[in-house]
């Protein structure tokens, strides 16, 4: 079963974590929502949801996972201002395992340099730091980084991760029982 870091930073996108989190354990992944902070409760950007992570980031920071996952929003400045965030994802993106960010949470990918000469996407609020942003791309792929553009591109963004973690067949799976 593959294993995946997904890391919660205060004000995080809520659609941006839960959709690919919830279509990653459906699909059978062992995902570990990590909290940022020193408590496991998160709460998102908007205010409208507040999650109770599995763990804080610090018991599991040193563990390796098939997936790394950052959500974007507001609370991406503080996965930029966290410099362990930036160490989990060149640990594994050394180590060949998948990087995954969506929204401005590329940005963090940014900063410990994993972007260059790579395609990529992002929100578009992020464009003048990621000139490169791949804009009419919805989700994007350039070997073992994952990009996404935002909530609405949520749902492809899971999806595909579903996909590279099993297997296409189990990515339809997931879609068909979401009539996606």
């Amino acid at each position: 079963m593959p294993t995946v870091l997904a890391i919660l930073a205060e004000g995080f996108e809520e659609i941006e974590a839960v959709t690919p989190i919830d279509l990653l354990r459906r699909a059978g992944a062992d995902v570990t929502v990590a909290a940022l902070g020193e408590t496991i409760h998160v709460t998102g950007g908007r205010a409208t949801l507040t999650l109770h992570a599995d763990t804080t980031l610090a018991a599991v920071e040193l563990n390796n996972f098939d997936a790394i996952f950052l959500p974007g929003g507001p609370g991406t400045k503080n996965l930029r201002a966290d410099p362990r965030v930036r160490a989990i994802a060149l640990r594994h993106h050394a180590a060949g395992r998948l990087v995954t960010a969506i929204c401005a949470a590329p940005t963090v990918l940014h900063d410990g340099g994993l972007l260059a000469n790579r395609r990529y996407t992002a929100h578009p609020s992020v464009g003048n730091e990621l000139t490169d942003i791949l804009a009419d791309e919805r989700v994007v792929l350039d070997g073992q980084l994952l990009t996404s553009r935002g909530a609405g591109t949520a749902l492809d963004f899971g999806l595909r991760l579903v996909e590279l973690l099993f297997s296409p067949e189990k990515s339809r799976e997931v879609a068909g029982s979401i009539c996606a």
